[in-house]
């Protein structure tokens, strides 16, 4: 018997295993090849196209009119943050053009008004906010390069959840899906309209999940994620809710660039 050596067996195995690959790899005659992999948009686990307007049930004092100055109830500020926050001036923002500051995403989800979401392209959703008439783009595709901007840079994917709980917890997939969204790249900006900071090395999370009640129409609920290692001293996390709308006439489009009048600010006291 011919005793063969340990690099001619490993030869052979080697090329035992192109030809296996490649017989798994080729279809068989008269066979079709496989599809290409879907488009974001043909792969979507859930709906979220249309017009929503936000329902605020909660934090009212900080989400419908500007709070006071040095107001960061329940934001996990670290001493850094708070005197950044008890610094803020309104009339100086407005001399350097800094308006805008608090409708990047981490607090622009939070404005109230409407949102409407489209395909841009089959592997781009663009949400359109009419507060500071802001648009985000969420690439499920790797953005391009960009430099630092208000509303950053947005990764996209469509995730199931496992379902490791209930009476039908295997450890399997839970049925539908949600969105889970990575913004990076980000300009610093306010958590809140009152100067409360985040910085240029935050790191925004959003998770896009929706259902419908058969007699309360379609809502979308989205779940923010802010961690910002110079301003917070932990994660911040927020809970926004919107409700999808048939009559898309309400549109209305107002620039983030505007100041409010003082007798709005006046009000936001606790």
């Amino acid at each position: 018997m011919t005793r063969l050596s340990t690099g001619t067996m490993l030869g052979m195995a080697a090329a035992f295993a192109l030809v296996i690959g490649a017989a798994v790899a080729t279809p068989a005659s008269g066979q079709q090849a496989p599809p290409p992999p879907a488009t974001a948009r043909q792969a979507a686990l859930l709906d979220l196209t249309g017009q929503w307007v936000s329902v605020v049930t909660e934090d009212w004092r900080w989400r419908m009119v500007t709070p006071p100055k040095g107001d960061t109830s329940s934001v996990p500020l670290n001493p850094a943050g708070r005197k950044v926050a008890d610094a803020w001036d309104l009339a100086a923002d407005r001399t350097r053009g800094d308006l805008c500051k608090a409708f990047g995403p981490p607090s622009l989800i939070r404005q109230p008004g409407r949102l409407r979401i489209r395909w841009e392209d089959d592997n781009t959703l663009l949400l359109e906010f009419d507060a500071g008439m802001q648009a985000r783009r969420l690439h499920f595709t790797p953005a391009p390069a960009a430099a630092r901007s208000l509303q950053g840079q947005s990764q996209a994917k469509w995730f199931r959840q496992p379902q490791n709980r209930g009476i039908f917890g295997r450890g399997g997939r839970a049925a539908g899906g949600s969105l889970e969204v990575v913004t990076t790249n980000l300009r610093a900006g306010y958590l809140r309209p009152n100067g409360v900071p985040y910085s240029e090395r935050t790191v925004v999370k959003d998770f896009f999940d929706s259902f419908t009640l058969p007699d309360d129409g379609t809502w979308l609920i989205v779940t923010t994620v802010v961690n910002d290692p110079e301003y917070l001293t932990q994660e911040f996390v927020l809970s926004s809710q919107f409700k999808k709308e048939s009559d898309v006439s309400k549109w209305s489009p107002r620039p983030c660039d505007i100041a409010p009048p003082p007798a709005t600010r006046r009000a936001s006291a606790p």
